[in-house]
């Protein structure tokens, strides 16, 4: 593991059990975070993006694999020696509107994480607790109002300042911008930058919307239930595109031109995404992809190195 690298993930693989066998969210799963940067992770809903940053956190227990933070193995650590890692590691949730607790105030909402790794007391904590959120565009005076008396841009805001409360490292943004106005979300996303400038803050930013993605990713990863398909950095994964899945994902992108729009080809996947229970043999992808062939029923691609930092797990190379 380099110096500059704050998180590496190595076969990692998340099940759950149900009656009728598991559901493989995350199967096979590596991936590598370089310090002050920021981790793509796109694909479509169910393919695992949020299972793979809630197992980095040990929210959700890998079935198998292991996860290396600043060097150290965490996956098999116990729930007490996981704690000072949990200060250094911290999520922004998808929805600003179930991750808050309605019956707390928001000063105890972004304190709690004082409380717990005994950061911060007395006048202290509330002088943390104002710096915060002025930090993340509110004022001192919202810290006494509830949840519910905020739109849903504010909500996620609170929801970034309780994460930065124990001044972490790393931030695992799932999906932060999905359920708030188009309006607002450039606004969250130019925040979260100008926090990772001034705090040397590291993301694995998890997301649908792949233009905001190349925004604000210095590398991507595109998964496909369980599986990653692709990995490249940001302007190479948009240039070049090399699985049948990110191209189909590309093409699906509105361009704001209507020459370019007009000509472009969109690549329409047919069929739904398979059950992660029971998961086609060979190619996770093969049941919907347009340039399958006959090995991609049967055996399970290798990751390929397709010239400097872009992978791609396909048949076709």
């Amino acid at each position: 593991m380099s110096g500059d690298t704050l998180l590496e993930v190595k076969g990692l693989q998340t099940y759950f059990p149900l009656d009728e066998g598991l559901v493989k969210a995350v199967d096979g799963a590596d991936l590598t975070v370089k310090r002050g940067q920021t981790l793509g992770l796109v694909g479509e809903s169910g393919c695992g993006k949020t299972t793979v940053g809630r197992t980095v956190l040990r929210l959700y227990e890998p079935t198998a694999g292991r996860i290396f933070f600043e060097g150290v193995e965490i996956s098999g650590l116990s729930r007490e020696d996981l704690l000072p890692y949990r200060r250094k590691m911290q999520m922004i949730f998808q929805d600003p509107f179930a991750s808050l607790n309605p019956r707390m105030t928001v000063g105890d909402i972004i304190g709690e994480p004082l409380d717990i790794h005994g950061l911060a007391r007395g006048a202290a904590r509330t002088a943390r607790i104002y710096e915060l959120l002025q930090k993340v565009g509110l004022s001192s005076e919202h810290a006494n109002r509830y949840p519910h008396e905020f739109s849903g841009g504010q909500r996620q805001r609170i929801g970034v300042a309780r994460a930065l409360a124990a001044e972490p490292r790393f931030i695992i943004c799932d999906e932060p911008i999905s359920a708030l106005d188009v309006s607002i979300q450039a606004q969250i996303v130019n925040m979260l930058q100008e926090l990772q400038e001034s705090l040397g803050l590291t993301y694995l930013f998890i997301a649908h919307d792949l233009a905001m993605v190349k925004h604000i990713s210095n590398r991507v990863i595109v998964m496909y239930l369980g599986k990653i398909m692709e990995e490249a950095p940001s302007e190479e994964l948009y240039d070049n595109p090399l699985h049948p899945y990110t191209q189909a994902l590309l093409s699906a992108i509105p361009i704001p031109d209507p020459k370019v729009e007009r000509t472009r080809r969109r690549i329409i996947l047919t069929g739904d995404v398979p059950s992660p229970v029971d998961p086609p043999p060979g190619c996770r992808f093969v049941m919907r992809c347009p340039q399958r062939l006959s090995i991609c029923r049967k055996e399970t691609p290798a990751v390929k190195n397709m010239g400097p930092g872009h992978s791609v797990a396909c048949h076709l190379y």
